[in-house]
């Protein structure tokens, strides 16, 4: 064991950040710093984003973080041990197409006992006729019918077996599928790490962060509430679903609406210019190559070269690592001095690279960009590791384009004749011709600081302690995204809606109140988040021109600083259950109803009246007089509020008026809910317990005879 591999800490998982998509993990290790400073955190899971990775010290310690890197080992396990529930998905397989291959057995049995006729001998010509023997036919008939009979009573059990087994192996199939993923390959166990550099010695702590995908959530309610109480509870519970490869064990889950691959770049305006064209140049951080860079590297050609070590090939899910003496793991690349000036500047409150901004010009066939830093107290960025002349661990092979250096200033310098490939590593395209003269032209992947990986002395010389884009492509890692990708086409539960949908332009954030565990098998698990106070009223409604039926509801007060997205509510009343629908997204100060359904205890009746008449001088003005009559009868134990619903014509002609006789109003929109149509009135009537009380009110339609309608003014 080396001296690398011997100072390792072991981390916990301790908090989650549950986005729209995607999730931001915390992890916390303790341990004494080694003299070197290099210590290997491990525990962090397989579909993580290299380059979302960060560190810091928490608590006061004089040790600071000054570089953060993810590595990947790969080592093959002693001791095959498969997957029990693989392993019965196997064997219930093998026995369903036994079982399957029996009853065809006995179906073509079957087929060749019905198949048996009575065959008589050829007649020749002179032979006479002869007689049937009917006894003969018979019994080959019973024959036949006797051994059908058993037959087919075989084949009764056989196919009760083969479903039995059927079943057995459809419930296996699906026990596999929605099993954690947190689980390491039967023959190599995988292990990703974060090796971290210090600055100075003693007990420290350490906090890691970093994104993974395939981690979604809706928000879902539970209110409870009783019969006369002016407030109830209303607890936000949230259906999580991910598969990141790792479990949420005992953890602090925190609920987020924010996208995590959300632009942040701020646009900048040009410059509109007339006449020849004058392209001013684009600003970067491109430099020349420094003079005397071959001579850092004396020192180390004059050790000689490095010993030589036996390597096997092993494939390592997909991907081939080096093996020595039975153990397989990536490169350990010697420390780096810290780079300043190529990374960009992180703020606390600013989202891990990778799910933040895009760089300026994406690094061409990287699909996630590893990102690399200057050293600080509080942060430290993930730098990639060196390239190595032998392949990585899953199987990465690098690409080397156009070299680009670091710090110095002048004037573009000719760019060095491409490096022999070395072995394992892919043929490097040529690289683009400088312009002789005028400004440094760099191409868009030079360009991309997120992405520069700086090259080891074991390179060639005309890439060793240079810039170069790294191309590199883990096709493990993809496979691994890509399948914790797929929970975001999880069916969603009844009434859920997608927190992007009802969040609008705003984000809000949930911190649950205890710990929860959410297993890494890609469905839905409900945890409880916490309680949100709300204001609830009583409040009855009828439309008795459409139904003359009242119904209670719920009108539901947001009394929080923070928006309620919408989802499925569950309603209790009383201690019983009564009902699951659709909560709407309520802004603070927010009023929604929620309907509980038909109250009994309220009656409705609903008459109309219409008298058609004329007036004016020459009766040229029709009127019809609208006249309504609406009665409620309370039979409950206590007062009540009802509101009464109706409406009246609505016109676009100045000639036609439209004069209302009755006390209603008109009802006021509810901020954030339906609005009403044009035209709707309202009683707002306090019915006591036992009470009746009757409603009238009406309208005139006045109706030129210029406006009259062709056939007559009947109204129904």
């Amino acid at each position: 064991m080396t001296a690398e591999a011997a100072h390792r800490w072991d981390s916990a998982l301790d908090s989650v950040v549950v986005y729209a998509q995607g999730a931001i993990c915390r992890r916390l290790a303790r341990g004494s710093v080694p003299p070197g400073g290099r210590v290997r955190v491990t525990g962090l899971p397989r579909s993580m984003d290299p380059g979302s990775l960060r560190a810091r010290i928490t608590g006061t310690s004089a040790v600071r973080v000054i570089e953060a890197r993810v590595e990947v080992d790969a080592e093959p396990l002693g001791a095959v041990v498969p997957d029990a529930l693989q392993r019965e998905l196997e064997r219930l397989s093998e026995e369903y197409a036994a079982a399957q291959q029996r009853r065809d057995r006995q179906l073509i049995l079957i087929g060749e006992v019905s198949s048996l006729r009575p065959v008589p001998p050829a007649r020749r010509r002179d032979d006479p006729h002869r007689r049937t023997p009917v006894d003969a036919w018979l019994e080959l008939a019973d024959f036949v019918d006797e051994r059908l009979t058993r037959l087919h009573a075989r084949l009764v059990e056989l196919e009760e077996a083969l479903g039995h087994v059927e079943h057995e192996l459809r419930f296996a199939a699906d026990r596999l599928a929605r099993a954690s993923t947190d689980v390491s390959s039967a023959h190599v166990e995988t292990t990703v790490s974060a090796v971290v550099t210090f600055d100075g010695t003693g007990d420290a702590e350490v906090e890691l962060e970093y994104g993974v995908p395939g981690a979604v959530w809706v928000p879902a309610y539970r209110l409870t509430h009783r019969q006369g109480d002016s407030s109830g509870r209303l607890v936000l519970r949230a259906s999580i679903a991910q598969r990141t490869g790792e479990d949420w064990t005992g953890v602090h889950v925190a609920l987020a609406t924010a996208d995590l691959r959300r632009r942040t770049d701020l646009p900048r305006l040009r410059s509109l210019r007339i006449g020849r064209r004058q392209p001013s140049p684009t600003p970067s951080g491109w430099r020349e190559p420094p003079t005397g860079l071959a001579d850092l590297f004396a020192g180390y050609d004059g050790a000689g070269p490095r010993p030589a070590t036996t390597t096997a090939s092993l494939s390592a899910e997909g991907g081939p690592v080096a093996v020595a003496g039975g153990f397989a793991s990536a490169p350990v690349p010697p420390p780096q001095p810290t780079l300043q000036g190529y990374g960009q500047p992180l703020a606390a409150a600013s989202p891990p690279q990778g799910y933040g901004a895009p760089p300026p010009v994406p690094a061409p066939g990287s699909a996630y960009p590893e990102v690399f830093g200057g050293g600080t107290d509080a942060f430290a960025q993930s730098v990639p590791s060196r390239p190595d002349s032998r392949p990585r661990a899953g199987g990465r092979s690098l690409q080397a384009p156009a070299a680009m250096a670091p710090m110095a200033s002048g004037q573009a310098a000719p760019p060095p004749p491409p490096a022999p490939a070395a072995p394992g590593w892919a043929a490097p395209p040529p690289a683009a011709a400088a312009p002789a003269s005028g400004p440094p032209q760099p191409s868009g992947a030079e360009l991309d600081y997120t992405a520069l990986v700086l090259n080891g002395p074991d390179e060639q010389d005309g890439r060793r302690g240079r810039l170069f884009p790294d191309s590199a492509f883990d096709p493990v890692a993809t496979e691994y995204r890509r399948r914790a990708e797929s929970v975001a086409s999880l069916p969603l539960p009844g009434h859920a809606v997608r927190p992007r949908e009802s969040a609008g332009s705003f984000d809000h954030r949930f911190d649950a109140l205890a710990r929860a565990d959410v297993p890494s098998d890609g469905t839905w698990h409900t945890v409880t988040i916490g309680e949100i106070p709300v204001e609830l009223r009583t409040e009855y409604l009828c439309v008795p021109s459409v139904e003359q039926t009242v119904y209670a509801t719920l009108a539901l007060a947001n009394a929080t600083g923070q928006a309620l997205l919408a989802g499925p509510v569950e309603v209790t009343v009383d201690d019983d259950f009564l009902l699951t629908t659709a909560l709407p997204t309520l802004a603070p100060g927010g009023v929604c109803r929620v309907g509980l359904g038909p109250a009994e205890g309220i009656r409705v009746t609903r008459r109309t009246n219409l008298h058609e008449s004329t007036s004016g001088l020459r009766n040229t003005t029709t009127v019809l007089d609208h006249r309504v009559h609406v009665e409620l009868a309370s039979q409950l134990a206590g007062p009540v509020t009802v509101e009464v619903l109706e409406r009246v014509p609505v016109t676009s002609d100045a000639d036609v008026r439209i004069e209302e006789r009755a006390d209603w109003s008109t009802p006021q929109d509810d901020a954030g809910g339906e609005p009403y149509a044009p035209g709707t009135r309202m009683w707002r009537v306090d019915l006591p317990a036992g009470a009746t009380t009757a409603l009238d009110g009406g309208y005139e339609i006045r109706i030129p005879s210029a406006k009259a309608l062709a056939g007559g003014n009947r109204r129904s």
